[in-house]
């Protein structure tokens, strides 16, 4: 078994326990927790109820707990299995005497089931040591695709995100969509995008993240034309995995991919020429496609004739405290005894999440006393931070004290008054990204 260690799979085999009428909670729960389960079907594999009691429980968990199957025949084939013929079949008869007819049929559904998996056959390798080989690599490889993704764990708000464009997508149904993400820069769409992707392009024939498409350009592209054939050229690239492919002319992308099923991702999108090259219509690909396109313009995604669009707003006040603790503490809340620092840092970060997570880093790890040096000169220096800016800009809209009552209020509260500092806080906050955002509308 040296060949599964070294490729760090942890296999559990039975041959240690000992062998009983039924199968014993050692081995139930062995197979419960495995990942992938690993059907070795030889010519006396037959010969043994234990190992059909434990074929049935395999597949029995394969069907309730989505319990990956794989099979390996060796030395028998796969018809003589599911049909329990031949020398395989002889050795069946022989174990099904003195048995009940329940547990005959039990064993010939599961003998007729795991004969269905495509699997590896020994007959196939003349060197049973390149088989092996093979074996262990995609056991690898399943187990790699079938781990859960903890990259977008730390990402605050996230699961509102998904459930809102879950609904959008449709999976289910089989026409080809276009998805629209938009909202200024900073607020989050990327990461959005990303999390949708990590999440379904496994269930897709081919898939794409196609990041910051503002930056595909080259200079010898002298046209929109010759930009055009660029901009194909590389997301042709990457969907196909294939370097140094050639287009000559716009209509590749549609000969290619009409009949796949595709999941792209177009990500800060600012032309409508990338669009034009990329994804111009539905057509192009094929059923079950799912295209989304992040930007900042909504007119960009109304002009391409994209419907289903998804705005992706401010974070609210406790979302915005969860994403500077993030940062400050590693973990969506203050360390005891820094709730009223916290509260104010995060309001002077500004409203874009980019910015308040950035802040939140720069305090990770000060003291107490750090943490009230470095907020009072944010308070009144470092005139080159954005985030401060932002912050200056709402504070001067408050000109009537509301700003000032806030920031006396958290400095002075005790322990017992957090909550209500919060509350009180976070309606100046929301007020300060509506008129943000009412700013924002007049300015366009």
């Amino acid at each position: 078994m040296k060949e599964f260690k070294s490729k760090a799979i942890d296999i559990f085999i039975d041959e240690d326990i000992k062998r009983s009428k039924s199968i014993g909670p050692e081995l139930i729960q062995a197979i419960r927790g495995s990942r992938i389960a690993i059907a070795f079907l030889s010519m006396n594999y037959a010969s043994s109820s234990w190992c059909l009691n434990e074929l049935v429980l395999i597949m029995k968990y394969r069907k309730e707990l989505g319990l990956t199957v794989m099979t390996l025949f060796y030395d028998v084939d796969p018809t003589d299995v599911k049909k329990q013929t031949g020398d395989f079949g002889m050795a069946f008869k022989e174990t099904c005497k003195g048995k009940t007819k329940d547990e005959i049929g039990r064993w010939r559904h599961a003998l007729e089931e795991v004969a269905k998996i495509a699997g590896y056959h020994s007959s196939r390798w003349e060197n049973e040591a390149d088989m092996i080989e093979i074996v262990t690599t995609d056991i690898s490889n399943s187990l790699n695709i079938s781990t859960g993704s903890s990259d977008f764990s730390s990402l605050v708000g996230m699961e509102a995100h998904m459930k809102n464009l879950e609904q959008m997508l449709y999976l289910d149904l089989n026409d080809v969509r276009m998805i629209g993400i938009w909202g200024p820069p900073g607020i989050g769409k990327t990461s959005i995008a990303r999390v949708l992707y990590s999440k379904y392009s496994d269930s897709f024939d081919l898939s794409v993240f196609m990041e910051n498409v503002k930056g595909y350009t080259r200079p010898g592209c002298s046209d929109e034309h010759s930009l055009k054939l660029h901009l194909q050229q590389q997301f042709l690239s990457q969907i196909l995995n294939q370097k140094d492919i050639e287009v000559r002319h716009l209509g590749v992308v549609q000969d290619r991919l009409r009949n796949m099923r595709v999941l792209v991702v177009l990500d800060d999108v600012d032309q409508p020429a990338q669009l034009e090259a990329m994804a111009k219509e539905n057509k192009w690909f094929g059923p079950g496609s799912r295209i989304i396109v992040t930007t900042q313009d909504q007119r960009l995604l109304k002009a391409h004739g994209i419907k289903d669009m998804y705005k992706v707003d401010f974070p609210p006040p406790d979302e915005a405290f969860q994403i500077f603790c993030m940062g400050a503490f590693g973990q969506t809340s203050p360390k005891h005894g820094f709730e009223e620092l916290a509260w104010e840092a995060t309001y002077l970060s500004g409203i874009h999440p980019s910015g308040i997570k950035s802040m939140g880093s720069y305090f990770r790890g000060m003291s107490k006393p750090e943490w009230a040096d470095a907020l009072q000169r944010l308070r009144t220096s470092n005139p080159d931070s954005e985030s401060l800016r932002t912050h200056r800009k709402l504070r001067n809209r408050f000109r009537n004290g509301k700003q000032k009552m806030m920031t006396r209020m958290l400095s002075r509260i005790r322990r017992h008054q957090i909550a209500a500092a919060a509350a009180k806080a976070a309606s100046v906050y929301e007020t300060s990204i509506k008129e943000e955002v009412d700013s924002s509308a007049d300015r366009r």
